[in-house]
């Protein structure tokens, strides 16, 4: 039966969806929001958090029958690794989305990031240029609450400041500044979508230092902001309440969204208008999901793009140990970042990337301090010398982490599992997934500067991750495009083949540059927030 009756049917209530869901609203439409998760009691989680045994992305947000998703610390739990090289970033299903357990850097996209095919005969171009977009990133670090420094130059030419000051950088930060002064390396106070001030009725940001995976009192921003937004303004949450297939009219248009729920029950979500923002995985899962006598490749796919171009942003870790102690473990797990390696003319022979500098020390490497802690007590160390030793030697950590562009891969690409299907009957994610020399060439580019930087620090004991590490950054699978035979939807989001579909997310990346994707995300569901509205008239 019909169940749910709107204008405008969202799947997912991620940062696009949510987004988008509480502009529509606000604007007079009647909005359906359709999420597969439940709602995050924040107590609830940070406790979690706490009481987890293996610390990861995830533990505040376990999977559960009736909204799995991957976790990092076994990657074959959820997705199905076709090889050769596997696929290591994850998301959630929870009201609110990833930005649950996102780090909350918020980087725009450099001008240059939107012409790569054009510039540097790598990729492909994006349909819009950085201008089309700007005023939409403005109106982004608005709504997310953007803590930043205006002044700074990052690369992206600004129309508006940062709507707060930017969080101050830590002791650690200004020890790289300074060892890095002069040198091509400049370390520049990170943009990030946490309060430096009280707004929006959300605190200021004091440092509990456990940003990924949960803020335990709301200074970050996490999209559920936006839909109590939408919820406010009229739009109605279907939590708990899953999209399994998408049915077509006989005019091409998309008539109405299957969905399932854990009680058995089943029903149909009917509108003027369809937008599908469910992650770069879950998106093409549902779309090619959706194969019926008139699209036999899955809806939106007549290009056979969905589920193709995969993309992270590889990830190299490097870590050592400083001369004088820098104070690690304090704050935002992240506060400065070196972002002036992120263009220039050697992107034709390897990918750009951007330094991200940690204060939290050798935790993601090592899971310091407390494998720290065991290292020092198989020495022979017993209380008091132990606890000495432990503090020395955690007040030195230093790490590093250089976010490596990727290329657009066909054949990088999520598929259905043959034989594997979730509780309502959807199949499982295949993930065929290589890096190319190019972006292998990126790494050894990242541990070579690495290396410089560390020099110039003073550091000792340094380390490289062997492997890559995934950034949490899922882009591409139905990339936007001005061909219908090369791309899934055009430059307003919106699908070749199906005028009352649209699609948001960083699915829709035509490339993924180096900037963490979330704001990128925001301003273009921003952008296509008219366009949905005129498609309702």
């Amino acid at each position: 039966m019909t169940d749910i009756q709107a204008d405008v049917i969202v799947v997912g209530s991620g940062v696009a969806g949510a987004t988008l869901a509480a502009k529509a609203a606000a604007a007079g439409l009647k909005v359906a929001i359709i999420e597969a998760g439940a709602k995050v009691d924040r107590a609830e989680a940070t406790q979690r958090y706490w009481d987890a045994l293996i610390k990861v992305p995830e533990s505040p947000y376990p999977p559960t029958p009736q909204a799995e998703h991957p976790i990092s610390n076994d990657l074959d739990y959820w997705y199905r690794q076709a090889g050769p090289d596997r696929f290591k970033s994850t998301y959630v299903k929870v009201v609110g989305g990833t930005t649950w357990h996102w780090l909350g850097t918020c980087l725009r996209h450099v001008p240059a990031d939107f012409r790569l095919k054009s510039l540097y005969g790598r990729g492909v171009d994006w349909p819009i240029a950085y201008d089309d977009l700007e005023p939409f990133y403005a109106a982004a670090e608005t709504e997310i609450g953007v803590s930043g420094n205006s002044y700074e130059p990052l690369g992206s030419p600004r129309s508006a400041p940062y709507p707060m000051p930017a969080i101050p950088q830590t002791y650690l930060d200004k020890a790289f500044a300074r060892a890095l002064e002069g040198t091509a390396y400049q370390v520049r106070a990170t943009p990030q979508g946490r309060n430096s001030q009280e707004r929006d009725d959300r605190p200021s940001c004091c440092g509990n230092a456990s940003c990924i995976p949960v803020c335990p009192v709301g200074a970050k921003y996490d999209a559920s902001v936006h839909v109590d937004r939408a919820v406010k303004s009229g739009a109605v949450l279907h939590d708990r309440t899953t999209a399994t297939f998408v049915e077509t009219g006989p005019d091409g248009r998309i008539a109405a969204i299957r969905v399932k729920r854990p009680d058995g029950s089943e029903g149909r979500a009917v509108g003027k208008v369809f937008v599908i923002a469910a992650h770069a995985v879950e998106t093409p899962r549902l779309l090619l999901n959706s194969r019926s006598e008139a699209t036999p490749q899955g809806v939106a796919n007549g290009s056979g793009q969905v589920g193709r171009n995969l993309m992270d942003h590889p990830t190299q870790l490097s870590w050592a140990l400083t001369k004088e102690p820098v104070w690690p473990y304090r704050g935002p797990l992240s506060t400065s970042g070196i972002e002036n390696l992120r263009d220039g003319p050697f992107r034709a022979e390897r990918p750009a990337f951007r330094v991200e500098i940690d204060n939290d020390g050798w935790s993601w490497p090592t899971n310091a301090p407390i494998s720290t802690a065991a290292d020092l007590a198989r020495t022979g160390l017993r209380g008091k010398a132990l606890d000495a030793a432990l503090r020395d030697h955690t007040s030195r950590h230093v790490r590093v982490a250089s976010l490596v562009e990727q290329l657009p891969d066909p054949e990088n690409r999520v598929t259905l599992d043959a034989s594997e299907r979730d509780m309502y009957g959807v199949p499982l994610p295949r993930l065929a997934y290589r890096l190319d020399d190019y972006a292998k060439a990126g790494l050894a580019a990242a541990r070579a500067a690495h290396e410089e930087i560390f020099g110039r620090l003073g550091t000792r004991e340094i380390r490289h991750m062997d492997d890559f590490a995934g950034a949490g950054h899922i882009i591409g699978t139905a990339r936007m495009g001005e061909d219908p035979k090369t791309s899934v939807v055009d430059r307003e989001l919106r699908s070749h083949q199906h005028r009352n579909l649209f699609i948001l997310g960083s699915s829709v990346f035509p490339t993924s540059a180096t900037a963490n994707p979330t704001l990128t995300i925001a301003a273009l569901s921003l952008r296509a927030v008219e366009a949905v509205k005129a498609a309702t008239a």
